[in-house]
This record gives C-alpha cells, sequence and structure tokens, in this order.
C-alpha cells in the first residue's frame, strides 16, 4: 500500500499515484512527522524538503534509501548519507527489509 503525506491542504497536490492521501496543511513540519513514523525512508528524486527528510532520518538512526536523490557523505568522508538504489523497486524492497529487522530487533 502506498501512502502520501503531503505538506498542503488539497488531495489534488499529489505527485504520485497511492492508495491513501494525507493532506496535512502542515508544510515543512510534516516532514517530522512522516520521518518519526518510519522505521525506514525512501528518497526519490526531491528537492530541499526531500533533503531535509533524509536529514531528519539520519539524524534519528533510520536507514534511508535512495533513487535518483541527494548524495553525499558525512563530513568526515566516511558515511553515506543514503543507500543508492538501482530502481525504485529496489529501494522499497530495502526498506521493508530493514523496517522488518528494525521491527524483530525491537525498535521503536
Amino acid at each position: 500500500m502506498a501512502v502520501s503525506v503531503l505538506p498542503g491542504s488539497s488531495a489534488d497536490d499529489s505527485v504520485a499515484s497511492a492508495d491513501v492521501t494525507v493532506a496535512t496543511g502542515a508544510g515543512e513540519a510534516r516532514n517530522v512527522i512522516l520521518v518519526r513514523s518510519a522505521d525506514a525512508v525512501v528518497a526519490i528524486g526531491g528537492g530541499f524538503g526531500t533533503l531535509s527528510e533524509i536529514a531528519l532520518a539520519r539524524k534519528l538512526g533510520l536507514p534511508v534509501f535512495g533513487y535518483r536523490t541527494w548524495s553525499a557523505t558525512t563530513p568526515d568522508g566516511g558515511e553515506p548519507l543514503l543507500r543508492n538504489c538501482e530502481s525504485i523497486d529496489d529501494a522499497v524492497s530495502q526498506a521493508i527489509a530493514a523496517a522488518r529487522e528494525a521491527a524483530s530487533a525491537g525498535r521503536d
């Protein structure tokens, strides 16, 4: 199931098809709500809002899987911000596996 959580107040603003669309009207604050509700994050394309979601996820210790999105490493040149994936399906599969692993390890 695909859920689209939008920053605006209209479900018509969705750019991708989704089974459920939530129009929060919360602007950028929805990024925090979205990431805090996740066990893993998939980043696809995007602008600065996507970058903020990636940063929030990493700050919270969540794994991020990306497809055609931002790319960088930590300032010391070590760990990458996210795992680049070959396709959206690959990113989603890896995120689901990571979320299941986190659930079985008891992380909330």
